[in-house]
């Protein structure tokens, strides 16, 4: 089937063109508000309170956006950015990373747990619950945008994208990730959280999550042009999500073994 074709520009208002790409992080960062407020008030044993969460959403975004660019820039084209170190403020003509946006994330919260003098990883377990469906919002971004497309398949429900321009079926592998990184990854850490936890335990199970189904759903997504497949086959984000497996274990047995 082809792929459904959208105008990525939502609504034009005179000179301004509101993406769906961005409207997609707006809807990343409410329902990050909603739920948080959800937790607030029925999750008691967290601490939190509404400023608290209003602070942690202004490190989050400034986290995820300039994290995600310098880490697309570092982890993906670090020398077409050298030569051209200007180019790292075109973020309008795309290239952002997961990864990237992830680490700036974790370097956010850090700093939110100095000002607030509270501990980093009880921070963490809190915020993550919240970040799945916003990484299902993004996902649904690239797939209206028909980007990160999956590679060949024959299975019947490969879909066809014209911005490929060689006419394959292919995975929809951003609708993998929306289910996977996206959808279930909520569940699974909405009922882990749903009851206190030891320090550390939910930002473990975060990290295993995500890297486990990233790294799987990596198999169906056709690596970038200009890097192709890495070291024994994989793929940048393979590569990527494994570190976060190893951590999210050892995080996940540390805190186990404190409780």
């Amino acid at each position: 089937m082809l792929a459904p074709q959208f105008d990525p520009v939502a609504l034009q208002l005179g000179p301004v063109a509101i993406h769906w790409y961005g409207l997609m992080y707006l809807v990343a960062f409410v329902q990050v508000i909603l739920l948080g407020r959800w937790c607030i008030a029925h999750r008691p044993w967290t601490g939190w309170n509404l400023k608290m969460l209003d602070d942690a959403l202004f490190y989050g975004v400034l986290g995820v956006i300039l994290g995600g660019r310098l880490g697309y820039v570092l982890f993906y084209k670090p020398g077409d950015y050298l030569a051209h170190p200007l180019d790292i403020f075109k973020v309008w003509e795309g290239g952002m990373s997961f990864h990237g946006g992830f680490l700036g994330v974790i370097i956010a919260m850090a700093l939110f747990a100095h000002r607030y003098k509270l501990r980093w990883l009880a921070v963490t377990d809190f915020i993550a619950p919240l970040v799945p469906l916003g990484l299902a919002a993004g996902r649904l971004g690239n797939f209206i945008n028909g980007e990160l497309w999956g590679r060949a398949t024959s299975l019947p429900w490969g879909m066809i994208f014209p911005q490929a321009g060689d006419g394959i079926p292919r995975h929809p592998s951003q609708l993998y990730e929306f289910a996977g990184e996206g959808l279930l990854l909520f569940v699974i850490l909405w009922l882990y959280s749903r009851k206190p936890r030891p320090t550390g335990a939910v930002s473990g199970v975060f990290l295993i999550g995500y890297g486990s189904l990233r790294f799987l759903v990596e198999f169906a997504r056709e690596p970038d042009s200009f890097l192709g497949l890495l070291g024994l086959g994989l793929s940048m984000g393979q590569w990527l999500s494994l570190p976060m497996i190893v951590a999210g274990l050892i995080m996940l047995r540390w805190s186990m073994r404190r409780a």
